[in-house]
């Protein structure tokens, strides 16, 4: 099926309605969730995207809210919906976290919300494992460490703000590579401010320790000095310093980058 745009107005059919109230569709539920969307000023829906929710195409599908394309007058944005069997009663949650990562340029930019829907910037690119693997060519190294030290520094920004993403020791979909080569960390949904952060050790645990992404980022970036690592990243935990962080830079050799 190819991606369709629908109009706001043609948003009351009930095919495009089950995926605004999904999994448990509800009439009287769709059109008030239609008022929101005027109220955030969505003129479209763009049904496009990897994944599917009730024979159409969306951008994400969790088990929190579902992800499209919306349509504004300022262009393409990115729409997170509430599922209606949400294990909670509103998106306030997570704007709250986005709007924190935000006031330090991290995360898709907030451009509004509602009760049930998260209205922010659509980062078009691959998720760090598929960018990783799909650059060639002279100067791929150079690239890759170049993203990854912004990726490590914009978790070092979070920590020291005191909010915890907690998805990031397996961020496998928490971090798209826009097309500037820059790491844009997504989706806040568990972020918290009330656990104690540990963003610099939850990704460094991904890159270079744990996970297949680690093998692929070997292949690319060399060897590291892993148990000069985990040293660092223990040190770190107890003294979020700038003078630790600085030292985890060189462990991962990414100090001079």
């Amino acid at each position: 099926m190819a991606d369709i745009a629908v109009p706001i107005d043609r948003l009351h059919n009930k095919r495009y309605g089950k995926v605004l109230c999904y999994p448990k569709f509800s009439a009287e539920e769709l059109r008030s969730r239609i008022g929101e969307l005027k109220n955030l000023g969505v003129k479209a829906i763009q049904f496009a995207g990897p994944k599917m929710a009730c024979d159409l195409h969306v951008l994400g599908k969790g088990c929190v809210s579902i992800v499209v394309t919306a349509l504004t007058e300022t262009g393409k944005t990115a729409l997170k919906i509430r599922r209606t069997d949400a294990d909670r009663s509103s998106m306030t949650h997570e704007t709250e976290m986005l709007k924190k990562a935000n006031s330090i340029n991290v995360g898709p930019t907030l451009l509004g919300a509602t009760q049930n829907f998260i209205l922010m910037e659509l980062i078009e690119g691959p998720w760090l494992p598929d960018w990783i693997t799909s650059i060639k060519g002279r100067g791929k190294a150079k690239r890759v460490r170049r993203t990854l030290r912004l990726l490590l520094e914009d978790c070092w920004k979070l920590d020291q703000i005191g909010l915890d993403h907690g998805e990031l020791s397996r961020a496998t979909k928490h971090v798209i590579v826009d097309p500037g080569d820059r790491p844009r960390i997504v989706d806040f949904e568990t972020a918290s401010i009330m656990r104690k952060p540990s963003n610099v050790t939850s990704i460094c645990q991904y890159l270079f320790i744990g996970s297949h992404v680690a093998r692929k980022i070997q292949r690319v970036h060399g060897l590291i000095q892993r148990e000069n690592l985990i040293h660092n990243l223990r040190n770190y935990k107890k003294e979020p310093t700038l003078e630790n962080f600085a030292k985890i830079l060189s462990s991962c050799r990414l100090e001079n980058i």
